[in-house]
């Protein structure tokens, strides 16, 4: 009781602390591909992640923790805005300049998918520059502003140093590097697939190191508070990892996750992780930051005979509609905010820490904006948030993922199919692996779902698939 008493002072003293404008920093790390069970406080015994375990025991622990889309490019928009994918005009992964990627308005006419009765919403291929970010939000209020990593939001003329940030280190069209070996050239000299900023320095140098070292040197040249926006290529492919690390992995017992090259990108990751914290302690601003760790979606299976990660617990991988695809591991810690080991259950989504943070802040809530403020959570991690989740994927991916929408109410999920196909409803609570379809059984609360759905469609404006 008297530690419980003591906790509770400080957590309203510093709360009150962290309500000053601008008195804190923010590192937002997220990661590309990192799936639910790829670290060990997630349930991995095959990775070996000591740093990101150390985060989760001094913070908070989310277990029902969602991405804004199963694909990168979606869930990054929604991150920095704020907004559903849907509601800007993203839904799917945006092609770089060399992939034939368009930076074109958003298109209103449909493409037709060989052999598919369902004619798709072409994507927006850029974050438009009309969307305030939190990158710019911040600068506004005297943050030094820093990306680092996988950009995936447009070409030139939308790139992170368009939209707030001071510094990019990485950032461009791309969705994967060329290499994560220096210089990180592609094999067949393309200059239109290399990476923003990041000259070669060493070679063979990893580029997980290599960003690690560039906050670093960031933090050290600080004097004013910062955002660090730092979205890690790894975990994407192409799956390597540094060479010591792989043979490690090599030697060691697999389990139900088992590719070398895979725990040795996530254990690289880890380090650099683990470096940047390092430096926050030994800069002694550690307790004026807040740290929020997340995905931009579920793992990647790649060949399911010998897959790149398992989503341990989970259905299905990035891309589909399940909760192997968008549910994705999160830690946030900030001493003397947020209690050291806890753990919530309340279900949260990516464009949740935009109007958190902005609380902290004591600043107004811009209009439009989708996300739920969790400062409540973050103070009372029994704290529940009562609010419908959604997602919108309206085109084809691989052979078996049609056009498909998603709400989740409660504990019931609906996935609801574009082309006809029978919708599927779960029941969360007691099918976590989404075995069962109740759709049959529960017909009035599928229905209550769809309605639920139809609502948000005209609500955010959502591009739905047409019809012959």
């Amino acid at each position: 009781m008297k530690r419980l008493i003591i906790w509770l002072l400080i957590v309203v003293s510093s709360s009150s602390f962290a309500q000053e404008k601008n008195s804190f920093n923010i590192l937002l790390i997220h990661v590309d591909d990192l799936g639910a069970a790829d670290l060990g406080v997630f349930g991995s015994d095959f990775y070996e992640t000591p740093n990101i375990d150390r985060l989760a025991s001094e913070g908070m622990l989310f277990t029902q923790s969602y991405a804004a889309a199963s694909i990168c490019s979606p869930s990054r928009a929604a991150l920095l805005t704020g907004k559903y994918p849907a509601r800007i005009g993203i839904t799917d992964w945006i092609r770089a300049k060399f992939q034939g990627g368009s930076g074109l308005a958003l298109p209103t006419n449909f493409e037709a998918n060989e052999g598919k009765p369902l004619k798709t919403p072409k994507n927006l291929g850029f974050l438009p520059l009309e969307e305030e970010t939190i990158a710019e939000r911040l600068k506004e209020l005297g943050f030094s502003t820093m990306h680092v990593g996988k950009w995936h939001l447009g070409e030139e003329g939308n790139y992170p140093e368009d939209q707030g940030f001071d510094i990019n280190i990485g950032g461009n069209d791309l969705g994967q590097p060329p290499s994560y070996f220096d210089p990180y050239l592609p094999p067949n000299g393309n200059k239109d697939y290399v990476l923003r900023n990041v000259p070669a320095r060493k070679k063979g140098e990893f580029l997980t190191d290599r960003e690690g070292d560039e906050i670093v040197s960031f933090l050290q040249n600080q004097k004013s508070n910062f955002f660090i926006h730092w979205a890690p290529y790894a975990v994407h492919t192409p799956i390597m990892g540094p060479a010591d690390l792989v043979e490690k992995y090599k030697n060691k017992t697999p389990g139900v996750q088992r590719n070398p090259s895979y725990a040795a990108l996530v254990e690289n990751l880890d380090q650099n992780v683990g470096k940047v914290l390092d430096e926050l302690d030994r800069l002694e601003i550690r307790e004026n930051t807040l740290v929020i760790f997340t995905s931009d979606n579920g793992g990647l299976i790649g060949n399911p005979q010998n897959p790149v990660t398992v989503n341990l617990g989970l259905r299905s991988y990035k891309g589909y509609p399940y909760e192997g695809g968008i549910r994705v591991p999160t830690i946030v810690s900030w001493p003397f905010v947020i209690e050291p080991g806890s753990v919530t259950v309340t279900p949260v989504i990516t464009m949740d820490w935009i109007p958190t943070i902005l609380d902290y802040l004591g600043e107004d809530m811009p209009m439009g904006l989708d996300g739920q403020n969790l400062r409540a959570v973050f103070e009372n991690p029994d704290e529940q948030i009562s609010r419908d989740l959604f997602w919108h994927f309206p085109h084809y991916r691989a052979p078996d993922v049609v056009p498909y929408s998603i709400v989740r109410s409660g504990d019931y999920k609906l996935v609801y199919c574009f082309d006809g196909s029978e919708a599927e409803l779960y029941d969360l609570s007691n099918d976590p692996l989404e075995e069962t379809n109740l759709v049959k059984q529960l017909p009035f609360i599928a229905s209550q779902l769809k309605t639920k759905l139809e609502n948000w469609w005209k609500e955010t404006d959502a591009r739905l698939p047409l019809g012959d």
